[in-house]
């Protein structure tokens, strides 16, 4: 059974974690960890006793609460960490998890190259940092196909659309697109366009230009369940590899 904590678990993508790894066999979600589960004394809203009178504590299916990650990892044992916080927030995470021994999945966009080179650097060996810009399969496969088009057609531009709650842009999955064409052959910088409004969740377009022609490929987020068979892979998959590690196509073999 790989053991897993969640931070950022009362957020829409942490939620959507939470339920998809607690529902996936051989996974277990041992811990939630976001600010919210706080009260005012400090406390948090779930004790995980064991309900005898004992007070002793036990690991069942049902995880327990924590306000803070540190808290979480003084109490419970995991093996992988998920985190989908807050550009502002994922760097502690991991400065917290990495010394503790867990592989972690990042699903947070924003940390600099830099902090990612100085994050790898503290693993152990076996020890394994994933991130991905995307989970959705088919943003993945349009990552690939963008880069294999600015092969043989170099001009492009990248418009990206999401939710108007989203913190950062361009967006990561951009970012990735651009930095894979451009090692493909593409005119550096692709420029990226970014959009956010009401409406969205995610969605992306490739828009190649040459002579008397344009090639678009596009990728729509719908839902964020679509997220979640990628999470769920790499939860499996981290645990069996080591070092940095970005992007989902190097879990599916792409």
């Amino acid at each position: 059974m790989i053991r897993v904590i969640v931070t950022g678990a009362l957020g829409r993508m942490g939620a959507e974690t939470v339920r998809a790894v607690t529902a996936a066999d051989g996974l277990q979600v041992v811990a939630r960890v976001d600010p919210g589960f706080a009260r005012d004394d400090g406390a948090t809203t779930n004790t995980g006793e064991c309900g005898c009178g004992c007070g002793e504590t036990e690991q069942t299916a049902t995880p327990r609460d924590f306000a803070t990650l540190a808290d979480a990892l003084a109490a419970v044992t995991a093996d992988v960490l998920v985190d989908f916080t807050r550009p502002d927030v994922v760097e502690e995470n991991l400065r917290c998890a990495i010394p503790a021994g867990l592989d972690c999945v990042v699903g947070t966009t924003g940390l600099a190259d830099a902090t990612l080179d100085d994050l790898a650097g503290r693993l152990a060996d076996g020890q394994c940092l994933f991130i991905a810009p995307n989970f959705a399969i088919g943003a993945v496969l349009m990552m690939q196909f963008a880069a294999r088009a600015a092969a043989v057609l170099p001009k492009a531009e990248i418009i990206e659309l999401h939710h108007d709650r989203k913190l950062d842009a361009p967006s990561g999955t951009a970012l990735r697109t651009a930095s894979l064409m451009t090692a493909a052959g593409a005119a550096d910088p692709v420029p990226i366009h970014s959009v956010r409004l009401q409406g969205f969740v995610a969605s992306q377009e490739v828009i190649f230009g040459a002579q008397g022609q344009t090639l678009s490929i596009r990728h729509d987020t719908t839902d964020r369940t679509s997220f979640m068979p990628g999470v769920v892979l790499a939860c499996r998959r981290v645990v069996d590899a080591t070092g940095l590690i970005v992007g989902l196509e190097q879990f599916l073999d792409l």
